[in-house]
């Protein structure tokens, strides 16, 4: 999955968690860490296999719950000690959300899971090398998979919508504060 359906779907969870909590919709900092959280993964394998190659795919250390789920807690825990506890919260939402949401492929045999539960188990390293940014797009366009992240990021939108446009406010005005690059600034 590409970033917009791991953010979409780490947001609707997350939103449609608190909603069911009545907790209200989400602020900036749980909005912050559910971003976050949601490319964690990805943030962490992709550079160490694609361009270190240190790991055997970029689907691999980060996404194995044997790291994400310790470290969902202990940025929880962390959170929760300095009285943010949702911020926690929403990190391992886009967290495991993320590493779960990229398994669903194999549920179609379209491959395995083996990278939840990696070293343990075993994933097939790149064939000929890592891939492209371009050659995944391309691999990408068509498929099934690919157009529902589209679907995803529109709900997420309306989810977002119908919460207020949380954050939004908050970046109006960072936007308006004195010493904030424009276009105009050279």
């Amino acid at each position: 999955m590409w970033p917009l359906g791991h953010l979409a779907v780490a947001y609707i969870l997350y939103a449609v968690g608190r909603r069911y909590r009545r907790l209200g919709p989400p602020t900036v900092e749980t909005i912050v860490a559910l971003a976050i959280g949601s490319q964690f993964p990805d943030l962490v394998d992709k550079p160490l296999a694609w361009r270190l190659e240190v790991l055997p795919t970029g689907r691999t250390l980060a996404h194995s719950l044997l790291l994400l789920v310790p470290l969902a807690v202990a940025v929880f825990l962390v959170a929760r000690r300095v009285d943010r506890p949702a911020v926690g919260v929403a990190f391992a939402v886009g967290s495991l959300s993320h590493t779960l949401v990229d398994v669903v492929p194999s549920l179609w045999g379209d491959g395995t899971a083996n990278q939840l539960l990696w070293p343990v188990l075993s994933v097939e390293p790149y064939e000929g090398g890592p891939p492209t940014i371009v050659g995944l797009l391309l691999d990408s366009l068509g498929q099934p998979y690919f157009l529902v992240e589209f679907l995803l990021g529109a709900i997420a939108l309306g989810v977002w919508l119908r919460d207020g446009r949380p954050g939004l406010a908050y970046v109006r005005d960072a936007i308006d504060r004195p010493g904030f690059p424009t276009g105009g600034d050279r």
